[in-house]
């Protein structure tokens, strides 16, 4: 499994998040990458698309406390969740040629999406 981690830091250095993606080897097999590490995203997703994949994604989003570790990588104070993100990308298939997780501090985030009344689900 390929994988890429990554802090990245804001203005002042005042948000900071970290960014792990996972690329199976099987994925890249008759690629040409197969020898060579893939990009690191989002230049992974063109690279995947131009091996044939179709890509979509799903994101599954949650807040919990974060291990001492983590606390420590994106310097939160005491008390302070962690928001964290996976990003599945699948294929036209339905497999996951790659994922992606994001883990970033909660006490000033807000997330907006852009939606369309045939991607809002019904309940």
């Amino acid at each position: 499994m390929f994988t890429y981690d990554e802090v990245h830091t804001a203005e002042h250095g005042r948000l900071r998040q970290t960014h792990r993606t996972y690329v199976p080897f099987s994925v890249m097999v008759g690629t040409p990458y197969e020898e060579t590490a893939p990009p690191p995203a989002p230049a992974l997703f063109g690279a995947l698309e131009a091996a044939g994949y179709q890509l979509h994604w799903v994101e599954h989003l949650r807040t919990r406390m974060p291990m001492p570790d983590e606390a420590t990588t994106l310097r939160l104070a005491e008390g302070v969740p962690l928001f964290q993100v996976l990003r599945v990308t699948l294929n036209q298939d339905e497999r996951p040629p790659a994922l992606e997780e994001f883990k970033i501090p909660g006490d000033d985030l807000e997330m907006t999406y852009r939606t369309s009344p045939q991607q809002v689900p019904h309940t």
